[in-house]
């Protein structure tokens, strides 16, 4: 196979750095294909993935249901909060009645978290009051009053406390309760379908393994994850690695499959998607 050089999107985050660890650093096979990757954050990823500007990116799973037309879902890379996910943060703990009349900062429209927000409160976007803000400026948002809640997603999820914030609701906790014990979905790998079945499978299997890598050398991948860890030690940067890429990131498995359905199935029920996307697996 030919040195073809393919776009790979990511977030600089230590989930992410963990999990292209292994082809970061060329320690896996890539089976003669070479990436160039492209650090940015996941809103920012999702509005490219919009146009298909990238070749394989990772995506917020509410976002699959806008390019879904372009790209096919790679069975590895997932991050699924199972039994948490992301956190609805004030200064005081408001009940789901006064979160829904407030201004909540949040991280992006098109965000896993933001569509979870939506479903909680049971109402679309246009019937409350947010802000977007880059999700690494939420905290402050909130607690220069800017916003009355924040939607904290990634390793604000472990250090909220930090910044004087209550939880009035972890959305991971409340979607496993609500749909019996699934994990929320919240981001996944893509690869755009002008690539044929062969590279796609290829590709896919490039990725697993660098997963599958970082799993296996886990002190090594945190270590190079840590460049990424806003505000984090080792030991919290680890159990943030933990969180979110595990045996649901090798693979989703039957579950995840269906907590995908479930998700994107119940937004388009309630109005707030278009429609229910088809899933399209790399087999």
């Amino acid at each position: 196979m030919s040195q073809a050089i393919l776009t790979l999107g990511h977030s600089p985050d230590p989930d992410d750095a963990f999990m292209f660890y292994g082809l970061a650093r060329e320690l896996v096979p890539t089976h003669g294909l070479r990436f160039q990757h492209i650090l940015q954050d996941i809103q920012t990823l999702n509005e490219r993935a919009t146009r298909g500007e990238l070749d394989i990116t990772a995506i917020s799973i509410h976002a699959y249901a806008y390019v879904c037309d372009q790209y096919a879902l790679l069975p590895s890379g997932a991050s699924m909060g199972d039994g948490y996910g992301p956190m609805l943060v004030a200064k005081e703990k408001f009940s789901r009645a006064e979160v829904a009349r407030k201004k909540i900062a949040v991280p992006g429209t098109m965000t896993s978290a933001f569509l979870a927000l939506q479903l909680w409160l049971g109402k679309p976007a246009k019937e409350f009051d947010y802000l977007v803000v880059p999700f690494d400026q939420i905290f402050s948002t909130v607690r220069s009053g800017r916003a009355d809640v924040g939607l904290i997603i990634h390793e604000g999820q472990l250090t909220y406390q930090k910044e004087g914030l209550q939880v009035c609701e972890d959305l991971g906790v409340w979607w496993g309760q609500q749909n019996e014990g699934l994990p929320l979905p919240l981001g996944g790998n893509v690869i755009h379908k002008r690539f044929p079945p062969a590279m796609r499978r290829t590709v896919s299997e490039v990725v697993a393994s660098s997963i599958r890598y970082g799993l296996d050398h886990r002190a090594e991948a945190v270590q190079h994850a840590l460049q990424y860890a806003r505000d984090m030690g080792g030991e919290l940067a680890d159990k943030f690695v933990g969180m979110y890429v595990n045996h649901w990131t090798l693979d989703y498995g039957t579950k995840g499959r269906e907590s995908i359905r479930r998700f994107l199935g119940q937004a388009s029920q309630r109005g707030l998607i278009a429609r229910q996307p088809q899933l399209e697996f790399v087999s």
